[in-house]
């Protein structure tokens, strides 16, 4: 009987502090849809019946003359913001009130995730975004390029090989897979030093370790939301995003790169290298130009915490953490944007002729060099890639703590539109110029050499995949490819 008594006491204590918690945005005026017990307004996303970008168009549509809006993680209160002015104030005007990321992992947990730039905060994050703003700007990107163009030509050739192969001058690709193989390969490149060929060798130990950890399946999906809610017991019950064998596999090669270049005395423009020289502090930003021409439209700039000079000395953990950071960016995010800008040129020929002919066109110009310059001035090619990104942006949501008590003022004003697929303010994507460069050097080469056109497989409209929290088709990405005449 006794037993009961408690249990009954504890049932009515945790349905109080439920009230509690899903009475916040009722309490403060704040349009929100009736939250379901523990899952909140994350049901759909639980059960995998709906993708969380489908959450957030069902409340910018229902909600359509507010500000902001409320929605619970599970038990999670998180604010929507809608207008465009307010995003703008909250990411960088009032940016030292909103200058965290939420925890995704607990970093004594999962040092990997949690020390990375991404995940850091206050002023480690300041220091370690000064550290390595330097390594992105377009003259490091310059010395990337070619890594690109070499790894673009690899593909090329094994596409151009399974299509002449063929009975009827054509294949029917995944280009998720084609493309996630492409940026796990120029990842590998720019990154770590390391040469792959995923096209050929197709289940080597890099890409198969980086697809398990870009993949944020179901699993993922309650460790982030769990780590939204309960993130003390989450710590306490030792649950990271990465498996002990993946932390190990990018420690070794990344810590072993570094060694064998110092004893060695090896130079190789890419990211271990700018890591090595940031650990050293002979890192220092040295862009000279503020033109977005030499990037692209979608570009973000550096904002002045960027370009701050930092003597700071990091630990080999730490250098890791952004290692494999820029991996599992580049690995899916650059993937997915490829394949649905390969999606939509498919299903819109007429588009991708229009790119074509300015492909051609610049071909003729340049005598048929390629390297950076020579593609960072098509206009035609920079929309392309620009649309895709506003129709179909890898990263669906960006999300900023409040640090401080702020006032956002009332709920209920008319909202604006704006184009941001690499964020806003100071802690935009770092990474954005290395993107565009990626995504160029394969457009360019790949429709100058092959075209695009919709397979019996292709899926049109497209919808999203339920099952995952990346941007995928459901039932894939299937596009044809013939070589062009």
């Amino acid at each position: 009987m006794i037993t009961l008594i408690w249990l009954a006491i504890l049932v009515l204590v945790i349905i109080q502090y439920m009230r509690k918690v899903y009475s916040r945005f009722d309490d403060a005026g704040v349009s929100h849809f009736k939250p379901a017990p523990v899952v909140g307004n994350a049901g759909m996303q639980v059960t995998g019946k709906r993708h969380v970008s489908q959450d957030f168009d069902i409340l910018y549509q229902t909600f359509s003359n507010d500000r902001f809006i409320g929605r619970y993680e599970m038990m999670r209160p998180t604010v929507i913001l809608r207008d465009l002015e307010l995003i703008k104030k909250v990411a960088i005007k009032d940016f030292e009130y909103f200058i965290d990321h939420r925890a995704v992992v607990d970093d004594t947990v999962d040092p990997l995730f949690g020390r990375n730039l991404f995940s850091l905060k206050g002023q480690e994050w300041k220091e370690m975004r000064s550290t390595l703003s330097p390594a992105f700007t377009s003259s490091k990107m310059r010395g990337m390029v070619p890594f690109m163009i070499d790894v673009n030509k690899q593909m090329i050739g094994v596409l151009k090989k399974k299509i002449q192969t063929s009975e009827n001058n054509y294949v029917d690709i995944e280009c998720k897979d084609v493309t996630t193989r492409y940026a796990n390969d120029v990842i590998a490149s720019c990154a770590f030093g390391v040469k792959v060929d995923s096209h050929t060798d197709e289940d080597n130990e890099f890409y198969t370790k980086g697809r398990s950890t870009a993949n944020f399946g179901f699993r993922r999906i309650l460790v982030f939301l769990g780590y939204a809610s309960f993130p003390k017991l989450m710590k306490k019950l030792n649950i990271s995003l990465f498996s002990n064998e993946t932390t190990q596999f990018f420690k070794n090669l990344v810590l072993s790169t570094m060694k064998e270049r110092e004893d060695r005395n090896i130079f190789r423009p890419d990211m271990i290298h700018l890591l090595m020289e940031a650990k050293k502090g002979k890192l220092t930003y040295d862009e000279k130009t503020t033109d977005k021409a030499d990037t692209g439209f979608a570009t973000v700039e550096e904002s002045d915490i960027g370009k701050k000079t930092v003597n700071r000395v990091w630990s080999d953990t730490d250098l890791v953490a952004q290692a494999t950071l820029f991996f599992v960016a580049g690995f899916e995010t650059i993937s997915s944007a490829m394949s649905f800008i390969l999606h939509e040129l498919a299903v819109n020929p007429d588009i991708q002729e229009k790119l074509y002919a300015e492909i051609m066109e610049n071909e003729a110009n340049t005598n048929g060099k390629f390297d950076y310059n020579s593609i960072q001035n098509l206009t035609y090619l920079d929309c392309v890639i620009s649309e895709a990104l506003r129709l179909w942006p890898p990263a669906v949501g960006l999300d900023r703590m409040c640090v401080r008590d702020y006032n956002m003022g009332r709920a209920n004003e008319k909202s604006k539109k704006d184009f941001i697929p690499f964020g806003v303010g100071p802690r935009n994507c770092i990474g954005s110029r290395f993107a565009l460069c990626e995504v160029k050097v394969m457009l360019y080469q790949l429709v100058q050499q092959l075209e695009v056109t919709v397979s019996d497989k292709t899926v049109i409209p497209a919808k999203l995949d339920t099952k995952t929290f990346n941007m995928r088709i459901d039932g894939g990405h299937w596009v044809r490819l013939k070589v062009r005449q």
